[in-house]
């Protein structure tokens, strides 16, 4: 069983569903959803074009998926969820936009968010206890994709490359698109499908705990926490790293 801290929302909310829809599964419930039609994209290849993003179910990555250590109990890690939940307050985002991702489809921020470039790095840090260390073939796996140094230390420290000023926020859309005019028109309907909801500001007041039950599995969530605490992001950021005598990444 492995857990993972992602960007998420309720499941009434209109990114949650427009991004469940889009990927044609519910990781609240793990039932399957209908994907829209749109015009020049057949069905059938539209499903095979989001096959990976719908396992992990539609998502931002803020803390990736992690065994639990030896010491550590699902019970513990839901109610460090909760008690950090109490901590950071709600924060904007200015809005998100369909964007190529290399050779992925995805929703990302038009320009740089400092807080939830913060708030994921607190994720990250606080639920570091919980993660068992990789093992060997997960390193291994996770150094076939060309890591730079800096990368590889994130991965041997913290178990995953892409954080603190290598992390990218992103919520994956499609498999990785290998036909250029194929990922045009998967954009364009992308655009259309997030539109009442991409190019605005966006209020994040909400993460997620996801579950893959076995190697595999999907992801499904197994909770949503609502941030109700008093610090922004970035000042409980400066708070944790004061704490703990690490600069700022």
């Amino acid at each position: 069983m492995r857990y993972a801290i992602y960007f998420a929302a309720d499941a009434d909310a209109p990114l949650m569903r427009l991004g469940n829809t889009w990927l044609g599964r519910d990781p609240f419930t793990g039932s399957r959803l209908q994907q829209p039609p749109f015009p020049g994209l057949d069905p059938a290849r539209f499903e095979d074009l989001t096959t990976s993003p719908r396992r992990y179910g539609f998502h931002g990555t803020l803390k990736a998926p992690f065994s639990l250590a030896k010491d550590a109990t699902e019970d513990a890690l839901i109610a460090a969820c909760a008690r950090f939940a109490e901590t950071v307050a709600p924060f904007e985002l200015q809005e998100l936009s369909v964007n190529q991702l290399g050779k992925f489809l995805a929703l990302t921020p038009a320009q740089a968010e400092p807080d939830l470039e913060a708030f994921a790095s607190l994720c990250v840090r606080q639920f570091e206890p919980f993660r068992a260390p990789l093992s060997a073939e997960d390193l291994d796996r996770r150094r076939q994709a060309n890591l730079t140094p800096k990368q590889d230390a994130y991965v041997e420290t913290w178990g995953y490359p892409y954080i603190f000023d290598e992390f990218r926020f992103h919520m994956t859309l499609s498999n990785m698109l290998e036909d250029d005019e194929e990922a045009a028109l998967l954009a364009r309907s992308a655009e259309t499908h997030f539109e009442s909801v991409t190019n605005s500001a966006l209020t994040c007041r909400h993460f997620g705990l996801y579950v893959e039950p076995e190697r595999g599995a999907a992801f499904d969530v197994h909770r949503i926490f609502k941030l109700t605490g008093p610090q922004s992001p970035i000042s409980a950021l400066k708070n944790t790293l004061a704490n703990s005598n690490e600069e700022v990444s």
